[in-house]
């Protein structure tokens, strides 16, 4: 099963008491390099909501995004500071006989100062918030799992039209090289016969250059690797031949017919001494007759 590096999937529940929102998005990456944002009063459970998303996600820069809203009236309580409110009424008499003032202080008065009346929080239960919680990130994930999936489908089918081109070019190839070679000793043999009037032909140096050409021109191993190439990647889009990341490859040195990716590290290659095939057989090398030679 192919699945794509980029993919979004959302969960929500929403009940009397609360409403939970958790939505997962995400692109390529070499690693798992997972991103959280989460409510201040769900800080806790960050750890938690890794741990969950490990099982459906291996590699990708996921970025989760989490909304709480709690609905329960009960969350909150109001709390009196005394001590604050004292602090204040003091003052505030002190103000009134050091400039003569009349008094007016009321509660109203005092209940409007910073810090006399605060809203605090309840506790919660942490365990009966994960409980609802964690069913919603699953929900999300399994939906992004699918998005992936549903993703990764589309990329095959691509693939495998685009592989399929490839092999029609390739046969194409394969049918008209040969007749490269003949047409190419047709126009040596008239270019040789424009050059060299009233000249024997020598039949041994027009067969030396024709196959000078066509070492030149021969495309045979490149063919062979090319359909190489496009067969093992069918078998891997169809009949789903593991793939590990080259990170992985010593737990699986072991397994028979498995194909390694180098997931991002560079190996040095040999670099190719011969011409481009695409440029040998766009056009003949220049012919120079015997006498240009000599």
């Amino acid at each position: 099963m192919i699945k794509s590096m980029t993919g979004f999937g959302r969960g929500e529940q929403v009940n009397d008491d609360r409403k939970i929102v958790v939505e997962i998005k995400a692109v390529n990456h070499r690693f798992c390099d997972m991103n959280v944002k989460l409510p201040k009063k769900l800080n806790y459970f960050e750890t938690d909501i890794r741990t969950c998303l490990k099982e459906y996600i291996q590699r990708g820069k996921v970025d989760v995004f989490v909304t709480y809203e709690d609905y329960t009236k009960s969350n909150v309580c109001v709390k009196y500071n005394k001590e604050i409110a004292t602090e204040y009424v003091n003052y505030l008499n002190s103000m009134v006989e050091d400039f003569g003032l009349q008094s007016d202080v009321k509660p109203a008065v005092i209940g409007r100062f910073p810090e006399v009346f605060t809203l605090e929080e309840q506790s919660v239960d942490e365990n009966e918030i994960w409980s609802h919680l964690e069913g919603v990130v699953r929900e999300a994930a399994e939906k992004f799992v699918e998005s992936r999936v549903r993703e990764g489908e589309n990329l095959k089918k691509d693939l495998l039209a685009k592989l399929a081109a490839m092999s029609d070019i390739v046969a194409y190839i394969e049918e008209k090289s040969p007749q490269i070679i003949e047409d190419y000793k047709a126009r040596l043999i008239e270019k040789v016969n424009e050059l060299a009037i009233n000249t024997q032909i020598d039949d041994q140096r027009i067969a030396a250059e024709v196959t000078m050409y066509a070492d030149k021109v021969c495309v045979d191993e490149e063919v062979v690797r090319l359909r190489s190439h496009i067969d093992s990647t069918i078998k891997i889009l169809t009949e789903g031949v593991p793939v590990y990341h080259v990170d992985e490859a010593e737990a699986k040195k072991d397994e028979i017919d498995v194909l390694i990716l180098c997931g991002g590290i560079l190996f040095p290659t040999m670099k190719s001494t011969r011409p481009n095939p695409a440029r040998r057989l766009s056009r003949p090398p220049p012919f120079r007759s015997p006498q240009a030679r000599v």
